[in-house]
C-alpha cells in the first residue's frame, strides 16, 4: 500500500554518547505485509533507551537508527495481511511481540542514507510498526496513560505475576524506583505483599515510591542500605528482591538480601563486560536467580486486563508520569532522567 505521508520528524541515534539528532526523515514509499502506519501521540522514555544511547551493550552496529519502544497513537494505514487493527484504532505500541504478523523492519531514509528501525519505534511523530507490536485500546482512554502500557506497566506487573508469583504477605524489595520499579511496587501492593521496600539513589524517587504503594523507602548511600533493609524484612532476607539498576555490585547485594527460599529477579542489564560473582550453592536448595524479558507477558492479553484495572481506579497511573517534554526537547528530557531530576516516568509529546 502506498503512503500518503512522505516525511516525519524523528529523534535519531547517530552516535553513541551524543545527543539525539532531531530531523526530518522520509518514510517508506509502501507498507509491506504486516506493517502499520501509526501517528504517535506520546512516547515513554525507558531506562533501557538511556542505556542504548550510552552504549552499555557495546558498539552499536545499526547506527544511525530510530529509538523508542513504549508509546500510544492512532492507526493511519495498514499493509497487506493486517487484520488485528484497523484505520482509526487507538493503539499501544509495545516492544514485546503480541498477536498478528511480524513484518520486516521498515526502511526510512535520512539525508540520502538508510535509517535503520526495529519492529517498533516511538521517538518519531509517525512510525511504521509491525502488526504484532500493536494492541488496540478504547478510544476514550487517555493517550498519555496508554503509552505506559507499552513497557513500564506490563514489565513491572509482569515481574510480579509471571516471575515472582507473589503471594499475600510475602516481602518484596525493589532496588531502583524508576518507571519499571514503580510498577513492581504497584503490582506487589495489589498482591498484598508486606513489607514492600523501595531503594533508590534519589530522595524524590523514594518519596514517589512511597506514594504509589511502598511501605518503606530507603536512599541508597553506600552499603548501609543493605543493613537497613534487613532491619525491615528480617535477618533471613526478603522473599523477592527485584533489581532495576543493572549494576553488578548492587546485583550481588540483592542476591545476598534474598531468602534462601526466595527469588532474585533482574530487570536491569549490566554494561557489557561487567560481571558479578555469585555463590551458586543456594541455587541448588531452592533459591532462585532469574532475569525477565519485559515481564514475560503477552501484550494482547495483558494490556486489556491491566487497562481495565486502571479504568476501575484499582491500578493508579496518575502519579507515575512526572514530566512531559515536546519531541524538540527530548535531549533535555534524557539529561534530566540521568540526573535524577525526574522521579517517575518521562513522556515525550509529539
Amino acid at each position: 500500500m502506498s503512503m500518503e505521508i512522505e516525511q516525519t520528524t524523528a529523534a535519531i541515534l547517530v552516535q553513541q554518547n551524543r545527543p539525539l539528532v532531531i530531523d526530518e526523515v522520509s518514510l517508506p514509499e509502501h507498507l509491506a505485509v504486516g506493517q502499520v502506519l501509526v501517528e504517535v501521540f506520546f512516547s515513554g522514555i525507558c531506562g533501557s533507551q538511556l542505556g542504548e544511547i550510552a552504549g552499555v551493550k557495546g558498539p552499536d552496529p545499526y547506527l544511525p537508527h530510530l529509538l523508542g519502544h513504549e508509546g500510544s497513537g492512532k492507526v493511519l494505514a495498514t499493509g497487506p495481511g493486517v487484520d488485528s487493527v484497523i484505520v482509526g484504532d487507538h493503539v499501544v505500541l509495545h516492544w514485546r511481540p503480541g498477536a498478528g504478523i511480524q513484518s520486516v523492519p521498515p526502511r526510512f531514509i535520512w539525508r540520502d542514507q538508510l535509517l535503520n528501525a526495529g519492529f517498533v519505534t516511538t521517538f518519531n511523530k509517525h512510525a511504521v510498526v509491525s502488526e504484532n507490536r500493536l494492541t488496540s485500546i478504547p478510544k476514550d482512554y487517555p493517550m498519555e496513560f496508554a503509552a505506559l502500557f507499552g513497557c513500564a506497566v506490563t514489565t513491572g506487573i509482569g515481574v510480579v505475576e509471571n516471575k515472582a508469583a507473589l503471594r499475600m504477605g510475602e516481602s518484596v524489595v525493589v532496588v531502583g524506583s524508576g518507571g519499571g520499579g514503580l510498577n513492581v511496587i504497584q503490582g506487589a501492593k495489589l498482591r498484598s505483599a508486606s513489607p514492600i521496600v523501595a531503594v533508590d539513589l534519589f530522595d524524590n524517587r523514594v518519596k514517589l515510591a512511597l506514594d504509589v504503594g511502598a511501605s518503606h523507602g530507603l536512599v541508597n548511600k553506600g552499603a548501609s542500605w543493605v543493613t537497613q533493609v534487613r532491619d525491615i524484612v528480617g535477618e533471613d532476607g526478603a522473599d523477592v528482591v527485584v533489581d532495576n539498576t543493572g549494576k553488578p555490585e548492587v546485583i550481588g547485594q540483592c542476591i545476598e538480601l534474598t531468602k534462601s527460599s526466595g527469588k532474585t529477579i533482574l530487570i536491569g542489564v549490566p554494561p557489557k563486560g561487567e560481571r558479578t560473582s555469585v555463590n551458586t550453592l543456594p541455587l541448588h536448595f531452592g533459591k532462585v536467580l532469574t532475569g525477565t524479558h519485559g515481564g514475560d507477558g503477552e501484550p494482547g492479553h495483558d494490556i486489556p486486563r491491566l487497562l481495565h484495572l486502571a479504568q476501575a481506579d484499582i491500578l493508579d497511573l496518575s502519579k507515575l508520569i512526572t514530566a512531559t517534554y515536546p519531541l524538540s526537547e527530548i535531549n533535555e528530557a534524557i539529561e534530566d532522567m540521568r540526573s535524577g531530576k525526574i522521579s517517575g516516568r518521562c513522556l515525550v509529546a509529539m
